[in-house]
């Protein structure tokens, strides 16, 4: 590959990581929006109680209480929905653990769930494949390989990522 070649490949990327870093910045804002509603709502139902009690009559407020708690439900299931996203654009995913893993990984390195198969990218380009391949083949001579499928281990790891083998 050219220099001029290796200049605009390194520049595409840096404008994509630009892009992605700009979407998630985006969905950050939109999430922490959400969270300040949520404050905002659990405060109504605080006055909403309050007034009830100063009124002696709890009852009065269920149905202003039950009406704010359904809309904080509704602003967690929109916070969810949008760290899914930013996971997506990390290309991350979490595990059943809490770890927050690679979204290709098969298996979780630190308690062995299997993950079923992620669906099908794009094929990268090739040139970008080829460097990958030299900048990870130096990587891999300093990293622990699984016994069962030779597959590189994270640190620490306690099963396999690529089969879930135990690590010895």
């Amino acid at each position: 590959m050219t220099f001029f070649g290796k200049m605009r490949e390194s520049a595409a990327k840096a404008a994509e990581k630009a892009k992605e870093t700009v979407e998630i910045t985006r969905l950050s804002a939109q999430i922490s929006l959400k969270k300040k509603e949520i404050e905002r709502l659990q405060q109504h139902i605080g006055e909403s109680v309050y007034q009830a009690y100063v009124a002696g009559d709890f009852a009065s407020s269920e149905a202003s209480v039950v009406a704010l708690c359904e809309q904080i439900g509704e602003k967690l299931q929109e916070i969810s929905s949008i760290e899914h996203k930013v996971k997506e654009i990390k290309n991350e995913k979490v595990c059943v653990c809490g770890a927050e893993l690679s979204a290709d990984t098969k298996f979780c390195p630190s308690c062995g769930h299997k993950f079923e198969p992620p669906i099908p990218v794009e094929a990268s380009q090739p040139e970008a494949a080829a460097a990958g391949v030299e900048a990870t083949a130096v990587e891999e001579k300093a990293a622990a390989h699984c016994q069962q499928c030779d597959a590189e281990l994270e640190a620490e790891a306690r099963f396999c990522g690529a089969c879930g083998a135990p690590v010895a």
